[in-house]
């Protein structure tokens, strides 16, 4: 079994992998898989799994997907909420670590391709229908050039994609760990009711679930009020049915941040292909996102307010996007520069 270096040549840079085809999407709380028959085949998508049932990644798809067909894939593309380093990649918020040359042996593939979660969902971006997105803003149509994914859910990952001319770049990356500090007046008090976490308050801190819990709790250490719940699901609820002046505050705040950080990915990259939200949590609170300060935040970047104004943004609210996004690299790998050196391991 060898691993694919940085001289493997065209064939590993254009990422052909042999059907059918396993495609995963790993994240903190939940594993989901689908097979690809073939070049023309749908995705066969099986219900998702917790991460925390299994040991290990093998046991997750010998369980979720072995057991349930007759097909076996020769290959596999899996996208990690973690960075791809090494041959034992580490989940950064879930305890599996992955070993590729273990899912060649234990699961008999011939191919294995690790990629971030995040360039996955970049891929996605080729790939999504109009039914898959949730207009946040003014309608404008999405213009050449970069396009950007934020998603919170268990973390909050960040993603590109990057339009090179001849083909689309997925960029990952572990934008979420950037630091998040108060702009408005009404934030500097909640500031100091902010429990750090590592040391410092970064924009996953917030904006991930366990983030939507340490707001709330700095939003009710601020008004002196009692803290009512203690899970993010309580927390959406509760706003989302106007019973609760905290929770709905801490959902107003946590618009008005999301908004600020895609603004700032966005302005980084000059996404004038647009600003998309995946992840868990977006589509929970989508009525209340729709009305909130997500648009005047993420425009908020003087001098290049109006620029801003003209980038759109959505939600994306279909199905299983991380998957779609790695079966349109299985299926023309040449419609993207994805470089393989260190994240791909042949038998």
């Amino acid at each position: 079994m060898v691993k694919v270096g940085s001289k493997s040549g065209e064939w590993a840079r254009r990422a052909e992998v042999p059907f059918p085809v396993l495609v995963g999407d790993i994240g903190g709380t939940n594993a989901r898989f689908a097979l690809i028959a073939d070049h023309d085949a749908p995705l066969e998508v099986f219900h998702p799994v917790p991460t925390g049932d299994f040991p290990d990644i093998e046991s997750a798809v010998e369980e979720s997907v072995f057991a349930h067909g007759a097909l076996r894939p020769r290959s596999a593309l899996v996208d990690l909420a973690a960075p791809v380093v090494g041959d034992a990649v580490d989940l950064t918020n879930a305890d599996w670590v992955i070993r590729p040359l273990d899912m060649i042996r234990r699961l008999g593939l011939e191919d294995v391709i690790l990629l971030n979660d995040f360039e996955a969902l970049a891929l996605a971006l080729t790939a999504l229908a109009e039914k898959d997105l949730a207009l946040i803003g003014d309608a404008a149509s999405a213009g050449e050039g970069a396009k950007v994914v934020l998603g919170p859910g268990t973390g909050l990952g960040v993603g590109a994609l990057v339009d090179s001319g001849a083909q689309w770049v997925p960029v990952p990356g572990e934008g979420g760990h950037v630091a998040l500090g108060p702009v408005e007046p009404d934030e500097f008090p909640l500031w100091a009711n902010i429990e750090p976490e590592h040391g410092r308050i970064s924009a996953e801190a917030l904006l991930a679930g366990r983030g939507l819990v340490r707001l709330y709790k700095a939003v009710a250490c601020t008004e002196g009020a009692t803290e009512t719940f203690s899970k993010p699901a309580e927390i959406t609820e509760a706003a989302l049915g106007g019973a609760d002046p905290i929770a709905t505050r801490t959902l107003e705040l946590y618009c008005r941040l999301l908004g600020r950080v895609a603004g700032d990915v966005a302005v980084t990259f000059m996404a004038h292909g647009g600003v998309y939200i995946a992840g868990g949590i977006a589509p929970r609170i989508l009525p209340i996102l729709r009305q909130s300060e997500f648009r005047s935040a993420m425009e908020a970047k003087a001098p290049h307010d109006a620029l801003m104004a003209q980038i759109p943004s959505w939600v994306i609210v279909g199905e299983n996007p991380a998957l779609h996004g790695l079966a349109a690299l299985a299926r023309a790998p040449e419609r993207f520069g994805v470089h393989l050196s260190g994240r791909r391991w042949l038998k």
